[in-house]
């Protein structure tokens, strides 16, 4: 289990993380957060933990104010020294709600429920998408018209789909366009999720023809794609998290 703490307290900070490790060897600290603005920035470039472990009161604010900008997917077990949030908590993707100092078995029994709650819900997701993945048949080429002639291109041989002044293109691997008569939200329904990744509004990218990923500011990234070089290629920072694990799996 990998874990992220929001913790602006050294020593809290560093006794929750030797209590996990006495309650389950298995769980990894990927980061200790110490304020909002680290961890609104963390969260929106990284991918999401398992599990969230966060202090309500911290230097700069309150911990809901996170939720307020970034969006978190994580469950969360909230731990403060008030109990005076425990409904507002409770509003958010809470677990549990424990009071400092956190006691062991305290302890123990948020991270019984979580798995009580996680672990089932991921198991049935995780059979669902296989059904819908077996049940779904994606496009392997698409019709494009050329002058009076007609071509068929090879989903294999599509290095991107993009918008531009209102109308969607293709791009093949050999750098030449071809109008389609599709939205690029319809095409992203069309084409295997797996192959293609939808960068931001108006480009469609093939995993297969990205050359170089390239970081553009401390939440974006930027692409290149062989034998294709546009300003365009930016991956949303509301998207940064999700084409990581995209290009890791």
């Amino acid at each position: 289990m990998k874990v992220v703490i929001v913790e602006d307290e050294r020593l809290a900070a560093e006794k929750l993380q030797r209590l996990l490790k006495q309650v389950d060897s298995g769980i990894e600290v990927l980061k200790v957060l110490e304020s909002v603005e680290e961890a609104v920035n963390w969260f929106s470039v990284n991918v999401s933990p398992d599990l969230v472990f966060m202090d309500i009161q911290l230097d700069d604010g309150i911990s809901f104010e996170i939720f307020d900008t970034v969006k978190i997917e994580a469950p969360v077990i909230f731990t403060t020294a008030f109990d005076e949030y425990a409904i507002r908590a409770f509003k958010v993707n809470s677990v549990d709600y424990l009071l400092k100092p956190v006691e062991k078995a305290a302890l123990e029994n948020s991270l019984r429920k979580y798995r009580n709650i996680y672990t089932a819900k991921q198991t049935e997701i995780n059979i669902s998408k296989v059904f819908e993945q077996m049940a779904k048949t994606y496009k392997s080429r698409f019709l494009v018209k050329i002058g009076t002639h007609f071509q068929s291109v090879p989903i294999e041989n599509i290095s991107c789909f993009f918008v531009e002044e209102r109308s969607t293109f293709l791009k093949t691997k050999t750098g030449k366009n071809y109008d389609l008569d599709y939205s690029l939200d319809q095409i992203q329904k069309l084409v295997a999720p797996e192959l293609f990744f939808r960068i931001n509004r108006n480009f469609l990218v093939n995993i297969n023809s990205i050359s170089e990923i390239l970081s553009y500011s401390t939440s974006r990234l930027k692409l290149k794609l062989h034998n294709f070089s546009s300003e365009g290629l930016i991956v949303s920072r509301d998207k940064a998290g999700e084409f990581k694990l995209w290009m890791d799996r």
